[in-house]
């Protein structure tokens, strides 16, 4: 199986803003941020597409002209009470527990790390592995480097050490199950 992750297009919403779960758009570089994405990939062998139901990852997703599939558990972290709110207006209180162990504490409302984590390795675990096709996964930095750490066996709290950029496509040659 090849497996082809994909990072959403730029969001439309102003930088400094923490918006996981917000619902919001794109900027008006998505055709061309489209164009270097689909460079990449194997567009006429595509079997089948999966994205986040967010309309970022929704908007590219349908470029693919392929049936998708929207799963829940490719969203980004829900950040819960912080949606939408300034990174410096969440309260100290608040954020430097998070801050200090991402990986095991929930925002205010919303879900830690190895949350995420474990629901992306979930919905990985439930494709057909052992086939030929070559699938496009449309989502966010977060449940991407969440299965990149797994499969690359770093520490979660370590990932952030893999970048990645907004359309990036990194592609996974997969034969089994991670769990």
């Amino acid at each position: 199986m090849e497996i082809y992750l994909v990072r959403h297009t730029t969001p439309n919403i102003e930088k400094g803003i923490c918006y996981g779960q917000s619902d919001i758009g794109v900027t008006e570089t998505f055709e061309k941020e489209v164009e270097k994405i689909h460079s990449q990939i194997p567009i006429h062998d595509i079997s089948k597409v999966y994205s986040s139901p967010l309309q970022r990852c929704k908007l590219l997703a349908k470029t693919f002209n392929h049936t998708t599939f929207f799963d829940d558990r490719l969203k980004e972290l829900n950040f819960g009470d912080w949606e939408l709110m300034a990174w410096d207006d969440i309260n100290p209180s608040e954020i430097n527990p998070w801050m200090n162990d991402f990986v095991h504490t929930p925002t205010t409302n919303g879900e830690s790390y190895i949350i995420l984590q474990n629901r992306i390795l979930a919905f990985f675990n439930e494709l057909e592995h052992s086939s030929k096709e070559k699938i496009v996964i449309v989502t966010h930095a977060g449940p991407m480097r969440a299965l990149l750490s797994y499969i690359r066996k770093i520490d979660l709290k370590d990932s952030f050490s893999i970048h990645i950029t907004y359309g990036d496509v990194i592609p996974i040659y997969d034969t089994l199950k991670l769990l």
